[in-house]
């Protein structure tokens, strides 16, 4: 199968011009700069006309929870990456707190398969680190696996990864790619303590940001850094949220980076004033913090300190959120509408189209190693998304495709809509419609 887009704007490394791409398969086979179209590229293809559209690369989602096993009736592999294609987002990577957690090469893999079964996007899933389980850790293959999540503060069950030693141990032994969650945990009990005597069970969520602090933050990156700088480490902080954090790192290409960083884009998008608007809708870990905070993010983003953006995409329940500050879970759905309101960020002069681009499609395929993903190149996989920069829509629950049915989005009106994605060279969401069937594929990885 071989298709020809045309007439497109096409947003890659970095310029914007006019042009076209030819599919053939799974794969770009031709980049063609200009309105001149071959003539062997004229007759015999599917030819779509994307004049007035952006062409991009599929975004790449590097921290996302699909709640498959154990937690389904959140979300599944099925339902959030078709919303996942819908937002314009073509790979993710899938996080080991489900249930059971997927702290075994064996529990890895069985979720591997299911992705096999029902992904309509591109897929990998980061093995979980416990306080006992550096054997599986040393087993897993970076060339399958994306890498190692450990969780430094803030999890469930036995994957809070507490102990000094064993830190140590996974930081000094692993090749792999380390991606931490930092949230100090003493610190966070401290102040659940102060705030819980003072409020019982009815803390306002205006102390989130206070109860998850910017000292709780600072305290367990700094600590995740210390260990990376001393051992080799390759590690990737995810999900920051301060200004302080933003010393820990430094500007320059990902892909000349042995310490990399991660901003969501709630943590850029609202800021501690929203929680009276929102409420436990935009209760995260670590916590939206002050517009001191959102602005040094924005800073840093612009200034190459950090390297990616995605979502931390965690749907819960509308009753699961409906409930008291220390009941209601931390989390949101956001992969359906990262892309959309980072262009949005953009017409707002917040951002460059282009470096929009960067940072959620070349960015996590540079500091991942993904093999052949993130950008418009010959050879490539056909992971591209067309984008309308003039059809404003606006979120509702008739078209949010979550399993969970909400958005912290709902009601945004965004000035850009993705038309169609392409997935390996198909079709697998056209004009507001997931095509049935289509299944991503395994990512793979340089290294």
């Amino acid at each position: 199968m071989k298709t020809l887009i045309k007439n497109a704007q096409i947003v890659n490394e970095g310029r914007i011009f006019k042009g076209a791409v030819l599919i053939d398969g799974e794969y770009i086979s031709k980049v063609i700069e200009g309105d001149h179209i071959p003539a062997e590229y004229a007759t015999g293809i599917t030819v779509m006309d994307a004049a007035g559209q952006y062409l991009i690369p599929g975004a790449i989602d590097d921290q996302v929870h699909f709640r498959e096993p154990g937690l389904t009736h959140k979300g599944e592999i099925a339902t959030e990456s078709r919303a996942a294609v819908a937002g314009g987002v073509t790979s993710y990577m899938e996080m080991p707190n489900t249930n059971p957690q997927a702290v075994t090469q064996e529990l890895l893999e069985e979720k591997y398969r299911r992705a096999a079964e029902v992904s309509a996007a591109n897929y990998s899933f980061y093995l979980g680190a416990t306080n006992d389980n550096l054997d599986e850790v040393l087993k897993t293959d970076g060339t399958k696996v994306c890498g190692i999540k450990i969780f430094m503060g803030s999890s469930t069950g036995n994957m809070l990864v507490d102990n000094e030693e064993v830190l140590s141990e996974i930081f000094r032994n692993t090749k792999l790619l380390v991606a931490t969650h930092c949230e100090d945990e003493p610190t966070i009990i401290r102040n659940t303590a102060i705030y819980r005597e003072k409020y019982g069970e009815f803390v306002p969520i205006s102390a989130h940001p206070i109860i998850r602090s910017a000292e709780a933050c600072f305290k367990s990156s700094a600590k995740a850094v210390e260990l990376a700088t001393k051992f080799g480490t390759r590690l990737h902080v995810l999900h920051l949220s301060t200004a302080d954090e933003m010393k820990l790192f430094s500007p320059g290409p990902v892909a000349q980076k042995h310490i990399t960083a991660e901003v969501c884009v709630h943590h850029l998008w609202f800021d501690e004033h929203d929680y009276i608007t929102y409420g436990n809708f935009i209760k995260w870990n670590p916590a939206i913090k002050s517009p001191a905070d959102k602005a040094a993010l924005w800073e840093a983003l612009l200034a190459d300190k950090i390297d990616v953006v995605a979502t931390d995409h965690a749907p819960h329940t509308l009753l699961e959120k409906d409930h008291s500050y220390f009941k209601a879970p931390s989390g949101g759905p956001l992969v359906q509408h990262s892309l959309v309101a980072m262009l949005e960020m953009s017409r707002k002069g917040n951002i460059s189209i282009e470096k929009v681009i960067e940072k959620m499609c070349h960015a996590p395929a540079d500091l991942f190693r993904i093999d052949r993903r993130g950008y418009i190149r010959e050879g490539y996989y056909a992971d591209l998304v067309l984008v309308d920069p003039a059809h404003s829509w606006t979120v509702s629950p008739k078209n949010i495709l979550y399993k969970c049915g909400w958005s912290p989005f709902d009601g945004i009106e965004f000035s850009n809509r993705v038309n169609h994605t392409f997935v390996n060279g198909e079709l697998a969401y056209t004009d507001g419609v997931v095509v049935p069937g289509k299944i991503g594929k395994r990512l793979e990885f340089n290294r």
